[in-house]
């Protein structure tokens, strides 16, 4: 049975959840692979209830589903704790969770580095969530990361943890004027996470393998999107993990043969966070006309989200990195009312050039221009929309056209929040 993919094709926020959780009612298992609790998902399911999901993959609030956070993650324990009691206290199960236990864990020294860099950083600031995330991705590769699995074993972790802060106080105090961190205040802290975490470390690699020889079905869920993936998006801009199809390998433990279907999550116009480039943003009333009715806010972090008009060079751009065989198309509703509908279907760069794929360089990308078609726009709701032949003509067309520009099919289609408001034109499993 196959592994399917599902990843953002922009940068992040495209409605990842929405679509895992449609998928999710069909899979035996749903698997994190990579980020930490610096990007969220929000679900609504058929009764209204919404979930708005942190590091928990979306899967986890389907009955008869395993949710897996995969050794790609890192893991702050204390957010998870926190996100998996808010769970507890509205009858969600957490007895199929599955943790790796080669997931890097989020410390206290990572969250405090992490927010007086980019105070330090300034204007030149990436825009992070200040959670850490990057600086433990950066100790994972310098091989000084402490693992989910040295929790289970209180000697190994001090040792580590004393071998970490060794240099991150020196750092904290000498650079930052900041106070060092405890460490016989973090080994106590972590010891309770460890005692409440234990029931759910596995060897996720082995389980999910063992599964897809049982013929079930895994599917793999990225966080962010392909232009925040540190080696293909907008360096530096970017997230400190690779959001792309690629990385569900490295973050699951899966093998690439492994993988049969890659969906991309697209939203109808385009939206980002944080600092960088964007070539489509909406910095007027449209934008925040964008921004009201696509209630365009973090999930996690509750930021206002950056606005603009689809753009299709980096839709093809995604299709191409993540070898995407089919698209989920989201908050097509939202686009209802507008007279006309831009499109960026090309680039202008700085030296006059018109370019319909990405530009190879950061400067390029950073001043180029977007070249528009404008497509005719409608103004029905489509909320109650349950087959593509209920959509209006032109929001048909708008479709067709978008489909077209990014070169895969979209195969589903979002009308509304509601796990029941989805077109699906083309199965996805």
């Amino acid at each position: 049975m196959p592994a399917i993919v599902l990843i953002g094709a922009q940068w992040g926020d495209e409605g990842k959840g929405k679509a895992t959780d449609l998928l999710g009612t069909r899979v035996d298992y749903v698997v994190r692979y990579q980020g930490g609790n610096n990007a969220g998902h929000t679900v609504v399911t058929p009764d209204g209830e919404h979930y708005a999901l942190h590091l928990l993959p979306s899967g986890v609030i389907t009955p008869g589903c395993t949710p897996v956070i995969g050794n790609g993650v890192v893991v702050d324990p204390g957010a998870l704790v926190a996100e998996m009691d808010g769970l507890l206290e509205r009858g969600v199960s957490l007895d199929r969770l599955l943790i790796s236990a080669n997931a890097q864990l989020v410390m206290p020294h990572h969250r405090a580095l992490d927010k007086v860099t980019e105070r330090y950083l300034g204007a030149a600031k990436i825009g992070t969530t200040g959670r850490g995330i990057g600086p433990a991705y950066g100790d994972k590769v310098a091989r000084m990361g402490i693992r989910v699995q040295d929790l289970l074993d209180p000697g190994i972790f001090r040792a580590k943890l004393e071998l970490a802060l060794r240099e991150k106080n020196q750092v904290l105090a000498k650079v930052y004027n900041r106070t060092g961190i405890s460490v016989a205040d973090t080994c106590e802290e972590y010891a309770g996470y460890a005692e409440r975490l234990r029931p759910h470390i596995a060897d996720t690699a082995r389980v999910l393998d063992e599964a897809l020889r049982r013929d079930e079905v895994v599917l793999l869920e990225g966080s962010q999107g392909t232009l925040l993936d540190v080696d293909h998006g907008t360096y530096p801009f970017v997230t400190s993990s690779n959001p792309t199809a690629g990385g569900a390998c490295a973050g699951s433990g899966l093998g690439p043969t492994k993988i049969t279907k890659v969906v991309g999550i697209l939203k109808a116009y385009t939206t980002r966070v944080g600092s960088g480039p964007f070539v489509t943003e909406l910095d007027d009333k449209v934008g925040e006309e964008l921004r009201r009715v696509g209630g365009e806010f973090g999930v996690t972090t509750g930021r206002a989200r950056r606005t603009g008009w689809f753009d299709a060079v980096i839709g093809r751009y995604a299709t191409r990195v993540n070898g995407i065989t089919d698209y989920f198309l989201t908050k097509l509703d939202v686009l209802s009312g507008w007279d006309t509908v831009p499109v960026c279907v090309a680039y202008e760069l700085p030296d006059g050039t018109v370019t319909d794929e990405m530009p190879m360089t950061q400067t390029d990308f950073h001043h180029a221009k977007p070249v528009y078609e404008e497509l005719p726009g409608w103004q029905e709701d489509l909320s109650d929309c349950k087959d593509l032949a209920d959509l209006p003509p032109n929001a048909r067309a708008y479709v067709t056209a978008l489909e077209e520009m990014v070169r895969a099919p979209i195969s589903a289609i979002g009308v509304g929040p509601g796990r029941d408001q989805t077109i699906v034109v083309r199965d996805l499993l």
